[in-house]
Formats: structure tokens, C-alpha cells, sequence
């Protein structure tokens, strides 16, 4: 069947990228879709017959001026198809039916910090882009220009401590296994929505408003088990044993079944954290 959640690879000339697609099946087919970046969004097009899979949706920010068009097959539980790029060319894409990773009682093994004097346990996601990440009295900060820093160690299911401030018009985040954003801005004057702090980008949103002002320490307590996320924001729960559909914009991979590590987000502005502390499930 079609209708289902897939997890998908688009190969761009110089890189892949993860993406990620639902499609329903309510009496006539609704879908929606994740890119290279941003949050999921509404397929205004799509249609399957023998076997052969259409849709299509806007660009959301995506550098073009067309539709986004994915044209695929099925073959067992398995797409392959194109799809177009930003400059107009047709590139291959695949998709395999995502995994249900349901939640489970766990036992908890001894914290990990992952602060330390140095870089040493991070690697840079893209190595030709600049890092601007240092180590300095137990915080972890960056200077732009910048790039996302990844744990080198991965994870499957854990409990997450971690406490960031940003500056004004500030922006981050915290990737669960490299594919679940958990949003982090300076929006402590905003409504909160399901692209605030706290929410799991594009998806969950919180159930408070918690923020608090530029040059704040602020603090998260996240417990993710299989798609199950549950977060603490500044000592509130604000989402409780909520499941993650799928992934976020700008995730590392599509492998949703595997383990994965821990990702901050340092491409946009200036960020710091301290207390890092990770507590894997045995």
C-alpha cells in the first residue's frame, strides 16, 4: 500500500539529502512532505495508479521558483523515481517504508557528558565549511560563519539534559539522532506554535510558553524513546509522550531505525550550551 510513512534519499549532484513523505489514504489520497530544510507541508498534487506515484507541492525555502515534483514506482516496499532540483535538472530518488519504533519500558545506563575540554568527541557535518565552535569554562559556543557539530558517538534511545542561551533574534537546535529537531529561538516575547522553542520542528507544538529573555539560561530535560518524545522546558512540561512522525528539515539521514548522534544546529547565529549530559537507555 501506498498510504504510509517513507523515508527517502534524494541525490543531488554534490550531496545527498534526507527527506521524508506521508501519504493517507481517507477515501482519497492526502499527503505531505519534508525537504532538504524546513517543516512538513500540505502535497497540493498527488495521485497513484499501477503503481507508478505522483505529487507535487511549492517551495517552501527552497531556492527556485517551480514546483517541487517527485515522480516514483513502487516495488514491494521500496520508491524509485526523480525528482527535480533546484537548478531544473531531474536527479534520482528513493524511499523505503519508515519503521513504527514504538515506545518501550527501559532501564537507564550512566550519564555520558558530553561537554568536554575540548572538541574532541564532535565532528563539523560538512568538513570544508567553517567550524566557529570552541570549548571555554564548560561552555560549548559558536561564532558565525559556522556549521552543525555532531556527536561522533550515536545513539538510540536516551534521556537528554541541556541547557543554551541565544543572543537576540537567536537560532538553534538540538537534533534527536541527527533527525528530530527540537527548535530553539529567541521568541520568549512570541505565542508559542509548531515552530517555537520546545516544539519538534514543524510537528509538536508546546503546551506553554517558557522562553526566557535574550542572555537567559534556559534548560531542556527531553526523554525519547523510540518516536516517543516527552520535554521538560525550564522545569514545564510542555509536550508529553508525544510521538515524532518523521523527520525534520536539515536531518543528517533517513535511517530512521538506527541509531543516530546528537546534533546542534550552528548554521544560522550565535548559540551556547553547557550541561550536556546524555543518559542511554541499556
Amino acid at each position: 500500500m501506498i498510504a504510509s510513512r517513507w523515508d527517502a534519499v534524494v541525490k543531488l549532484r554534490d550531496r545527498d539529502y534526507a527527506s521524508w513523505f506521508e501519504i493517507v489514504d481517507d477515501g482519497e489520497l492526502s499527503g505531505r512532505f519534508v525537504g532538504i530544510e524546513g517543516s512538513a507541508r500540505s502535497m497540493t498534487e498527488l495521485s497513484f495508479e499501477d503503481n507508478e506515484l505522483y505529487f507535487s507541492l511549492p517551495p517552501q525555502y527552497e531556492k527556485r521558483e517551480g514546483l517541487l515534483i517527485f515522480k516514483g514506482k513502487l516495488e514491494g516496499r521500496r520508491i524509485t523515481g526523480t525528482t527535480n532540483d533546484d537548478d531544473g535538472n531531474w536527479v534520482e530518488f528513493s524511499a523505503v517504508s519508515a519503521p513504527m519504533l514504538k515506545y518501550r519500558d527501559v532501564q537507564w545506563g550512566a550519564p555520558i557528558n558530553l561537554i568536554r575540554k575540548d572538541l574532541s568527541n564532535w565532528k563539523q557535518r560538512f568538513s570544508d565549511d567553517p567550524s566557529g565552535w570552541k570549548v571555554e569554562n564548560g561552555v560549548i559556543s559558536n561564532t558565525p560563519p559556522s556549521v552543525d557539530i555532531v556527536t561522533k558517538d550515536n545513539f538510540m534511545d536516551f534521556k537528554l539534559h541541556a541547557e543554551w542561551r541565544v543572543p537576540e533574534k537567536g537560532n538553534s537546535g538540538i537534533y534527536l539522532r541527527g533527525r528530530y529537531e527540537v527548535q530553539i529561538l529567541d521568541d520568549h516575547e512570541k505565542e508559542t506554535g509548531a515552530r517555537s522553542t520546545g516544539s519538534i520542528y514543524g510537528y509538536l507544538k508546546p503546551s506553554k510558553k517558557m522562553t526566557k529573555a535574550v542572555g537567559e539560561w534556559n534548560s531542556f530535560d527531553i526523554t525519547f524513546i523510540g518516536r516517543w518524545v516527552s520535554i521538560v522546558f525550564n522545569g514545564e512540561t510542555i509536550i508529553d509522550r508525544q510521538e515524532i512522525p518523521g523527520l525534520t528539515g536539515g536531518a543528517l539521514n533517513s535511517n530512521e531505525g538506527e541509531p543516530g548522534p546528537i546534533m546542534l544546529q550552528g548554521d544560522h547565529r550565535a548559540v551556547e550550551y553547557r550541561n550536556i549530559v546524555l543518559t542511554p537507555a541499556l
